[in-house]
């Protein structure tokens, strides 16, 4: 098979190239290239802003087109370039997409947010809401639209998932902060997992849409998995919202904040159905086996690195210490 990554270079895409090449396909890359595509794959470097980005692939035929991007003007302009040389594509959107965060249970006939139009280029969801509609307006209901909740695994560059297990280990016999209320769920799919699916998707040239999503776990259940992943001794500190929010800790990622950690009226965002998904032949790793890999990553990365997401750890110390 003649396999275009529009992307292939970056974390998620660059396994999904990757799971195609293993397969013995043959794989392009089109991408801005400061970063390497996979081993054996050709890449193809263009800037999806010109005009001119898609010159070379569309002068082609391609048994398969994966699309990650985040940017609806560029995911228009690339199913309309390439027209009808692409025999299937596949678009990896967002549970993000979805307008209801609250219901419990949900699944893929949830009502979406009102796409993206001018001046929203920086909301993720509507964004992604966009680029559905572009990839359906030039196929139809041929596409595969797979939405994956967050994403976890080894080279995360997100640091949320990772921060957990990450910072059990970093503590050792220390105190670690975490979150006091009973009603957190976490919602995670692997990223080898999720690479597998877009992989296998195309390959059988499925079409539809799929809420690719993990088992919903309690978190104090996945804290506890992953304390015992990393050997950790001391206590969990757990402190309310309410306490959180008066130190100036942040909800779910970024600076000075508690990664997985929800405002308490998103009750449905990390308990989303995935029937659709197993029955689309998704696969689903156990969890420990996720924290396992993850925690291999983030000792070889250093557990005292700079993260893009979660509490430092002389900050987390000094709350701790508030916190009495």
């Amino acid at each position: 098979m003649r396999v275009l990554i529009l992307g292939g270079t970056g974390w998620l895409s660059g396994r999904v190239a990757r799971r195609w090449l293993d397969a013995g396909a043959d794989v392009t890359c089109l991408a801005r290239g400061a970063r390497s595509a996979p081993a054996g794959a050709e890449l193809v470097i263009a800037d999806r802003a010109d005009d001119d980005a898609y010159d070379t692939v569309a002068a082609q035929d391609w048994d398969e087109v994966v699309d990650v991007s985040s940017l609806a003007g560029h995911v228009a302009a690339a199913v309309t370039a390439l027209g009808d040389r692409a025999g299937h594509l596949t678009y990896v959107s967002t549970v993000s997409v979805y307008r209801d965060a609250a219901v419990v249970g949900a699944d893929e006939t949830a009502a979406l947010l009102e796409p993206a139009g001018p001046g929203d280029e920086d909301d993720y969801g509507r964004q992604k809401v966009a680029a559905e509609q572009a990839v359906r307006q030039a196929r139809g209901a041929e596409v595969a639209v797979v939405r994956p909740g967050l994403i976890a695994g080894p080279g995360d560059p997100t640091d949320r998932f990772g921060y957990w297990v990450g910072r059990f280990a970093l503590a050792d016999s220390g105190a670690v902060l975490g979150p006091a209320r009973d009603d957190l769920r976490v919602q995670v799919i692997d990223v080898d997992d999720l690479a597998a699916f877009v992989a296998f998707v195309g390959r059988d040239s499925w079409t539809g849409t799929v809420d690719a999503v993990g088992d919903s776990h309690a978190f104090s259940a996945v804290a506890e998995a992953a304390r015992t992943a990393a050997g950790h001794t001391g206590d969990l500190a757990s402190a309310s919202d309410e306490w959180l929010i008066d130190q100036g800790v942040s909800y779910w990622a970024g600076p000075r904040s508690l990664p997985l950690w929800l405002p308490a009226d998103m009750t449905g965002f990390a308990t989303r159905s995935n029937a659709s998904y197993r029955a689309a032949g998704g696969g689903i790793r156990p969890l420990a086996d996720t924290l396992a890999r993850t925690l291999a990553d983030e000792r070889a990365r250093g557990l005292g690195r700079p993260r893009s997401a979660g509490l430092t750890r002389a900050e987390e110390l000094e709350l701790v210490a508030r916190l009495g």
